[in-house]
């Protein structure tokens, strides 16, 4: 499993965290139900949004970026997500980036445009089914999310950055394509087609590919074209997305300030525990509005189920883990999951001699840390 990591020049807020969540659950289901994971997830510590703001802010961008990138691990530890197998930063791969992008010279698939090193996506017939986007949406949405689809030079609008000769100012690595840097999609194919287990008598290189669901375009489609021409297979079984979080009313974006970061609300007293439950409370795909009566409901409910899982004597628990365990093979269903936890609770704390019997607080307690990964 590979998932997309942050660029670290602002973590970490709560649409990281949803993501970040979301393939947590999917680690913790895939192993309790005896699969052998391996996850792998990169962070772009070289990029043009942690040069801009490094500059805006008169820092270093290494400075920058080891200090986010310390945070956003601080948070995952408080929301009690398992870490990856690796953590791998774009700068700690350039060799790999260098490689893949010479495997892509070798078949033709790409050009120069003023020293700049493009990919020819014609070279992939397939380009376009991730998305399922028609070739009039693309343009648009690709300039939205760092493409440069008016560059002049270019042999299509669409046509990605694989290697960026160094600008002055700004940092480069010495290499077979000159000094420079690399673009953002061959960055996470190359990591994870040198750190994930890939197969080759499988019909694609990995099982699951992973992010947010403004990373289906541009990055996952042209990321797997590239690793489609370079190894002359799919990329990917399995494309999942979490959902867009929203703040009143409006998308949660850096450009519009309106972020809600997780250290600061843990730093205000938050429980992390409270957080990831008020986002296990929506489906993770599902796109939606965060306000902080999610966090008064959360906290309620983590309350009474603090002091039911307290009690020597409740409601029956066999059937809450097996009803947890279907609703998470049912794409992940967290809502149902914890729906059937309220229903026992609510059973366990009613004091009737009917409802109150024959569970295991603690079995139920560990069950709830291994797969939902509340930590109680």
């Amino acid at each position: 499993m590979y998932v997309c990591g942050i660029t670290p020049y602002d973590a970490t807020h709560l649409g990281h965290a949803n993501t970040y969540i979301a393939f947590d659950l999917l680690n913790r289901y895939l192993r309790a139900t005896g699969s052998r994971v391996i996850y792998v997830q990169n962070i772009t510590d070289i990029d043009d949004p942690l040069l801009e703001r490094a500059n805006r802010d008169g820092v270093d961008w290494r400075e920058l970026a080891n200090s986010q990138i310390d945070l956003f691990r601080a948070d995952m530890v408080a929301l009690h997500v398992l870490p990856p197998a690796h953590y791998i930063g774009a700068v700690e791969a350039i060799p790999l980036v260098t490689k893949a992008i010479e495997s892509l010279n070798q078949i033709n698939a790409t050009y120069l445009v003023d020293e700049d090193t493009y990919l020819d996506l014609h070279k992939d017939l397939g380009f376009g089914e991730i998305s399922h986007l028609s070739p009039d949406e693309m343009p648009a949405i690709f300039a939205q999310r760092g493409g440069d689809p008016e560059r002049v030079g270019k042999q299509d609008a669409l046509d990605p950055l694989l290697w960026l000769k160094q600008r002055f100012g700004e940092p480069g690595w010495e290499s077979a394509l000159g000094k420079g840097r690399p673009g953002w999609h061959i960055e996470c194919c190359a990591i994870a087609l040198n750190f994930l287990d890939v197969d080759n008598t499988e019909h694609t290189s990995i099982d699951i590919q992973g992010g947010g669901s403004d990373l289906i375009f541009p990055h996952h489609e042209m990321s797997a074209t590239q690793a489609k021409l370079i190894t002359g297979k799919d990329f990917a079984r399995h494309y999942v997305h979490s959902g867009m979080v929203g703040v009143e009313g409006e998308k949660m974006s850096k450009s519009k300030g309106n972020l809600v970061f997780v250290s600061k609300l843990i730093a205000s007293g938050v429980d992390p525990m409270v957080i990831r439950l008020a986002l296990l409370m929506h489906h993770y795909r599902e796109d939606h509005m965060w306000s902080n009566e999610e966090l008064s409901t959360a906290s309620e409910f983590l309350d009474d189920l603090r002091t039911a899982l307290s009690r020597t004597e409740v409601a029956p628990t066999d059937i809450v883990i097996t009803e947890i365990i279907a609703a998470l093979a049912n794409n992940l269903d967290t809502p149902r999951a914890i729906t059937v936890l309220s229903g026992w609770v609510t059973q366990s704390l009613s004091g009737s001699e009917d409802c109150v019997s024959g569970g295991s607080a603690g079995e139920l307690s560990r069950a709830i840390d291994a797969l939902l990964g509340l930590a109680l």
